[in-house]
């Protein structure tokens, strides 16, 4: 219990259904209140078979749950606690019903959520979260903006307390789609839209054939942050050189050492390659971030042209 809002598990094919129904008007009424094609997604066979998926796995199962208060349900939640991320609870829909709103319930049946969720092993939280009104009601419960997911869509984090030491690996596959989602991150931050599938193709091709080579800090499971090398031949040096790229931290995680761990896994790389040099283009703003990391040597001004 937590201010009189207590949490009831869908656990019953009926309690599973009305949630869904739930779900259904929430999406009609809240999220696309006008017809389009990503409601027709929600409202179809193949989501709701992807939720069904979701519930019956055996483990980071999805626990749709409902909010009572009073002994009346006022609202529900789809979180899924993957014990398999270090603990993540990734909230995939939140809802009070209309007729229940204001008052700060919202924030009691978010609260409830959080603390039963840590009951059942969660360290942190995660949600996507579009929307300035949304985006303030989580970060009133402390969540932080921390970059989007694959599809380009804002994420928000509210960050574990237990702190871990990070390490660096490389990243030998783009199976996993932490380094997609981390891509999406980085272009968002320089104005970008988030890769396409045939983007994503590409650049897997670029990887399997060693044109580019990623790296990415961990946390644990979560990679919270990348960069990477392409090595081409540098008519100047008449040697092989190194170009760092794709350079992000997630920002719930900055200033813990993760921006060095990923700029002396790429100067080793550089230098077990026998590469003579490794740049950056960047902004002027970051000229003083990139000289604290190694990058000290200036080669003028960076101009591109679309042929």
């Amino acid at each position: 219990m937590n201010d009189c809002i207590m949490i009831r598990e869908a656990e019953s094919e009926k309690d599973a259904a009305a949630v869904y129904a739930g779900l259904l008007r929430y999406f009609e009424r809240d999220i696309f209140p006008q017809p389009c094609e990503e409601r027709e997604y929600f409202e179809g066979e193949e989501y709701r078979e992807a939720l069904r998926r979701l519930r019956s796995r055996e483990r980071d199962r999805l626990r749709p749950v409902w909010f009572s208060r009073g002994g009346e349900d006022i609202g529900f939640a789809l979180p899924v606690i993957y014990d398999s991320e270090d603990g993540k609870c990734f909230i995939m829909e939140f809802c009070v019903l209309p007729e229940h709103r204001g008052k700060g319930a919202g924030t009691l049946c978010a609260r409830a959520l959080l603390d039963w969720a840590h009951e059942r092993g969660a360290t942190y939280a995660e949600i996507n979260c579009e929307g300035e009104r949304r985006r303030r009601f989580w970060q009133r419960l402390g969540f932080v903006p921390n970059g989007c997911d694959e599809w380009g869509v804002p994420l928000m984090l509210l960050p574990p307390e237990e702190e871990l030491p990070l390490s660096s690996e490389p990243v030998t596959g783009l199976s996993d789609g932490q380094l997609r989602r981390l891509e999406a991150g980085f272009l968002s931050e320089i104005g970008e839209a988030p890769m396409t599938d045939e983007k994503w193709e590409r650049l897997k091709t670029a990887v399997s054939n060693g044109e580019i080579r990623f790296f990415a800090a961990k946390r644990g499971w979560r990679a919270v942050g990348m960069c990477s090398v392409a090595t081409t031949f540098s008519t100047f040096a008449c040697e092989r050189v190194g170009v760092f790229d794709d350079f992000f931290v997630e920002p719930a995680f900055r200033k813990r050492g993760a921006a060095r761990l990923l700029a002396q896994a790429a100067r080793e790389f550089c230098a077990g390659e026998g590469l003579s040099s490794l740049a950056v283009t960047c902004a002027p703003c970051d000229v003083e971030m990139y000289r604290s990391l190694g990058f000290d040597t200036p080669l003028g001004r960076t101009l591109a042209m679309t042929p």
